[in-house]
């Protein structure tokens, strides 16, 4: 099996029991998965737990997927899932947006004039206000700048999980950066 095996041909392997064909199909999607689910759930631990859920999920019904070409289409759905059962459960607690770049280097909000203690409140000051700007965006907006962000992918990698066009996918990062900008004034110059 090589890099270059499509999905669609690691999907005929795993479902004719090669189980290390699905593990190449994880590595390929697990962030791409996460990702959404954090967009989705807006809390990094639940999004870990939910990306782990549905690909187990994939895992257990692989055989049901009737075109092998389309599995990323296939496990986004099996995700989305996922994610609207966890978000309906009474039990889950709610989570800051803040946690997602926590440990991150915030390019762009240190002032070089202060003290590294005060260099890093005010990096994680802006840093926490930054994700929840983008906790409040439309759902569209935050799910395309979430992906975009978390996989280092291509628009057309987006236009392709998300089901619409590259232009759509352009169009959504664009009004989501403005959107922060306007909310954040000169703070966003990260995004």
């Amino acid at each position: 099996m090589t890099a270059g095996t499509s999905d669609g041909d690691l999907v005929r392997m795993a479902a004719a029991g090669h189980t290390d064909a699905y593990a190449q199909l994880v590595h390929r999607w697990a962030g791409r998965v996460t990702a959404f689910c954090h967009a989705r759930v807006r809390s990094p631990d639940a999004a870990e737990d939910l990306a782990q859920e549905a690909l187990l999920r994939g895992f257990r019904a692989i055989g049901t997927l009737a075109d092998p070409d389309r599995f990323g289409t296939w496990l986004h759905g099996i995700a989305l899932r996922s994610c609207l059962d966890w978000l309906k459960s009474k039990a889950r607690t709610q989570v800051t947006f803040s946690g997602l770049s926590a440990g991150r280097e915030a390019e762009g909000f240190v002032d070089e004039q202060t003290t590294p203690v005060e260099n890093e409140l005010d990096a994680r000051t802006q840093r926490e206000r930054l994700m929840a700007e983008v906790e409040r965006l439309p759902n569209e907006y935050r799910e395309v700048l979430m992906l975009y962000y978390y996989n280092d992918a291509t628009y057309q990698d987006l236009a392709d999980w998300l089901g619409v066009s590259a232009a759509t996918v352009n169009a959504r990062l664009t009004k989501a950066r403005a959107m922060l900008r306007e909310r954040l004034g000169g703070a966003a110059r990260a995004v």
